[in-house]
């Protein structure tokens, strides 16, 4: 009788599984509609360029700018998904959406100011000095590395800015009637953007607000707990990002959205070949192939640096590539590279350049 007992538990818990399953699957938020952009990759919406104009700016926290943008003919996008701005200047950033899938016509974005002394490359300053209502801009994307999987139940683990994509996964979870948690980390509540929505939407125990100005560290040792049907997603500072990987059960991983690159330089010293240029070059330990080949091509395309928006991408002739970036698919790495991150597995590459 306990043995036919247990089997009876465990088959309802399983019905009780793939039904909330078919719940999530049959929420308005999934599927979202098609789209032909891959989950990494450089489809046909990642590198079409369209306009927007700022219809509104906000100031959601300390420090961040939320800029509503409306356009003609945006397409649809998922939870986790990003977009490139193209600056006044040309320079190229990635920026998480934040609004509601189901508005059509508007991205939301939000930014936090950084300044080159904490890491700022110049992109965030542009944004909130030079984007204002009624600016108008040039977009790319979307694009979705950081996609929501249907799942049972989920954390979500966010850091300051780093909340920008994890608000409509939370929104979506919520919507489906997933069993989900937040935990929310900023240096003091005055600079956590949509802390009072993430409160609303938490209610009842299921976000956890941790500021470090009064609270200290969050603690990540519940994540080694986890059931295995559990998603965990994670964006925000890399020292956050490295401490939830560390706190996972051993051979689990989280889910992470990156807007740095992890390596951009390291490594041994290599020889690149400009295969049309006609010049062999030398790339030190510490110097990106971007570098390196500006040198003897000044005028090759370059934007964010990163291993992001794919405009440093040149086709690989000869040689083994070292990819260190977040964009390509395997099937584009078998012919190119991005030239600002990736670097060289051995030590000669022959570029088409």
């Amino acid at each position: 009788m306990r043995v036919r007992t247990v089997v009876l538990v465990a088959g309802a818990a399983l019905l009780a599984k793939r039904a909330l399953r078919r719940r999530i699957d049959a929420s308005p938020l999934w599927p979202m509609p098609a789209l032909d952009v891959p989950v990494s990759g450089r489809g046909r919406q990642a590198t079409v360029t369209r306009r927007v104009v700022v219809a509104a700016r906000t100031e959601p926290a300390e420090g961040v700018v939320q800029l509503r943008l409306e356009g003609a003919g945006l397409p649809a996008w998922r939870p986790g998904a990003h977009i490139d701005l193209v600056l006044p200047s040309g320079t190229v950033r990635q920026y998480s959406l934040c609004g509601d899938p189901g508005e059509s016509g508007v991205y939301t974005v939000a930014t936090r100011l950084i300044e080159a002394g904490q890491g700022g490359r110049g992109g965030s300053r542009e944004v909130h000095e030079q984007l204002h209502a009624g600016t108008e801009i040039e977009i790319r994307g979307p694009r979705n590395r950081f996609p929501l999987a249907s799942a049972p139940s989920y954390v979500f683990v966010a850091g300051g800015i780093g909340i920008t994509p994890v608000l409509p996964m939370v929104r979506a979870a919520e919507a489906a009637g997933a069993d989900w948690r937040l935990l929310y980390c900023g240096r003091s509540r005055a600079t956590m953007p949509y802390l009072d929505e993430v409160e609303r939407l938490g209610a009842g125990g299921r976000t956890t607000v941790v500021a470090e100005d009064t609270d200290g560290r969050p603690g990540l040792g519940f994540l080694a707990e986890l059931p295995a049907e559990t998603e965990v997603y994670c964006c925000g500072p890399e020292g956050l990002m490295d401490a939830v990987g560390a706190a996972m059960p051993e051979g689990r991983l989280p889910r992470l959205e990156r807007f740095s690159a992890a390596r951009t330089k390291g490594g041994k010293p290599f020889e690149v070949e400009l295969r049309r240029t006609g010049r062999t070059l030398a790339v030190a330990a510490d110097q990106s192939v971007l570098s390196a080949v500006r040198e003897a091509v000044p005028g090759v395309l370059h934007s964010c640096g990163q291993g992001f928006c794919g405009t440093c991408r040149q086709r690989v002739l000869e040689g083994e590539v070292d990819h260190r970036d977040e964009l390509l698919t395997d099937a584009e790495r078998a012919d190119s590279m991005l030239i600002c991150v990736s670097r060289c597995a051995g030590e000669r590459l022959v570029l088409d350049l």
